[in-house]
């Protein structure tokens, strides 16, 4: 993969602020930067995201794998960052028979009425085919515990700003190995993976925990990438769960402290 070009956008903003503590007085405050993110693929707009101007090459991968435009992160020949006044462009090479299957979806989609999620087929595009995971990695609760209490040192955005969300990578002894942070959760959880492919990680030799809530897109995205645990530390919903159960995930969340709930696949969650 040929190397991005370095970008000037800063993540941070510092700024002027009235702070009230039994009336006003002159602070200084620093909140995350969000910045528009137009992906191309071979030189077509494919998707415009809001995120955090950092680890961008890892964003690309890692949405690029958990929407199944690619298999692998090899699949990526190339990642080209621009910056402009109205956000970035990042213009990823896949091989043309992968652009020819994205292409064909897009022309399919289009040729559709816009009403939104609307009839069966608009919704096979929301939930794409998925294969059971197959790990048999287990995560003990002292392991969560300590990697939980752990967190706040991987987090500097958020120590910053408290503005930001995170995504970690627990290793097979169940330690914080990696961490992305981004202002949106799902941005999180792709740079993430995107980290970890790009690496060559084994995805069936760890956990993800979270610190949003789990929605069936977080689910989603990490059976898609064959990870047998992921953990929240907010709720998940009851599609998430349903699609947990359905995939053999185990999907806990209210991870905090000591305590958690475990909604689907408990067994890889020991005492040990």
């Amino acid at each position: 993969m040929d190397a991005p070009l370095p970008l000037d956008t800063p993540v941070l903003h510092a700024l002027d602020v009235a702070r009230w503590k039994d009336g006003y007085a002159p602070s200084r405050d620093q909140v995350a930067e969000e910045t528009p993110i137009g992906i191309e693929y071979n030189g077509v707009p494919h998707v415009v995201m809001l995120a955090t101007p950092a680890d961008l090459v890892d964003f690309v991968t890692g949405f690029s794998l958990t929407e199944g435009i690619v298999a692998r992160a090899d699949e990526i020949t190339s990642v080209t960052l621009e910056e402009y006044s109205a956000g970035i462009r990042v213009q990823v090479t896949i091989p043309d028979e992968r652009f020819a299957r994205l292409e064909s979806k897009r022309q399919n989609l289009a040729g559709r009425t816009g009403c939104g999620l609307c009839g069966t087929e608009r919704l096979a595009q929301v939930f794409r085919p998925m294969a059971d995971v197959t790990s048999t990695q287990t995560l003990s609760v002292r392991a969560l515990a300590a990697a939980l209490a752990d967190l706040p040192r991987h987090q500097s955005l958020q120590q910053a700003t408290g503005a930001t969300h995170a995504a970690f990578w627990l290793d097979a002894e169940g330690r914080v190995a990696m961490a992305r942070e981004d202002v949106g959760r799902h941005n999180a959880l792709d740079k993430l993976f995107g980290a970890l492919a790009r690496a060559g990680t084994d995805f069936s030799r760890g956990s993800v925990l979270i610190t949003s809530r789990a929605s069936y897109e977080m689910v989603q995205k990490t059976i898609q990438m064959g990870v047998g645990i992921l953990v929240a530390i907010s709720a998940p919903t009851a599609l998430a769960v349903r699609m947990a159960q359905q995939f053999n995930l185990t999907l806990a969340g209210f991870a905090r402290n000591s305590h958690h709930v475990a909604y689907a696949h408990p067994e890889r969650l020991t005492d040990l």
